[in-house]
């Protein structure tokens, strides 16, 4: 099987979401990478590592052109990536470092938990009402650390943590998604370096290609493609079909997690 055109469509078909509906692809890449990790046989208890370690990875990427977009609109408190950033550093490395001392059926679980409360926050569209003021250095450091640790455990760039914490602490909407896109960036460095760094320290033998808990291979493939359709998707943001697309990605992700659910029992 040609397993390089599936990671192609995977990284086409989510990097058109990602461009559509401002969200990370991490959510749909994690479970299409175990599905095929699994068809080739990779070692089953460090499945879900490779695929969460490899979406980090492509984080990089795409959090990179989305944060470059929102800085030329002005949409980036630059002040709050600066306080918020030394404990998203640390708590992101510290979340893949807890990950990789993980099963892989507790990270599946930890996964699941998150993929349904992702499509309940989109099918809600629910955003907090302001108010706090944003918190001080230690507290910048502590939210950073939170926010930081969960994404690396799911492999999602940060938007849908730090995105309601910023709204909660009275920043405007479009400057929320701007600084968050931003904060993504930092979250994916360290989390991969993370994934690697805790890949070479397992004994277990992992796949050729490997770098650490990074599959090479399905990286390059899936940040391809991706950059190629994320333009196509955010062209058709305002579209009276959006409505319906991000119906359909919601049902998508209810049906990836019910499937994960599933395959644990």
């Amino acid at each position: 099987m040609e397993w390089w055109l599936i990671y192609l469509l995977t990284g086409a078909f989510v990097g058109f979401f990602a461009g559509l509906l401002g969200i990370g692809g991490g959510l749909i890449i994690v479970p299409m990478l175990i599905t095929v990790f699994t068809i080739q046989e990779f070692p089953a208890d460090r499945i879900i590592h490779l695929a969460l370690g490899t979406t980090m990875a492509t984080i990089i990427f795409t959090s990179a052109a989305s944060l470059r977009t929102h800085h030329q609109h002005g949409a980036v408190d630059w002040q709050i990536v600066k306080n918020i950033t030394p404990g998203i550093l640390l708590g992101t490395f510290g979340g893949a470092t807890l990950a990789g001392s993980m099963t892989g059926q507790l990270l599946s679980i930890i996964f699941v938990i998150f993929i349904f409360y992702a499509a309940t926050q989109m099918l809600l569209q629910f955003r907090p009402s302001p108010m706090f003021q944003l918190p001080g250095k230690t507290g910048m450091l502590l939210a950073g650390g939170i926010i930081g640790a969960l994404s690396s455990l799911v492999a999602i760039g940060g938007g849908l943590l730090s995105v309601p914490f910023l709204t909660l602490c009275k920043i405007k909407l479009q400057h929320a998604i701007g600084t968050a896109a931003a904060i993504g960036f930092p979250i994916a460095l360290a989390g991969t370096a993370g994934y690697i760094a805790n890949g070479y320290l397992q004994p277990e033998a992992l796949p050729e290609y490997s770098l650490g808990y990074v599959y090479l291979p399905a990286l390059i493939w899936l940040v391809s493609a991706s950059m190629l359709t994320a333009p196509l998707g955010a062209k058709l943001t305002h579209s009276t079909k959006t409505a319906i697309l991000r119906t359909i990605f919601i049902v998508l992700l209810y049906g990836l997690g019910i499937r994960m659910l599933m395959s644990l029992f």
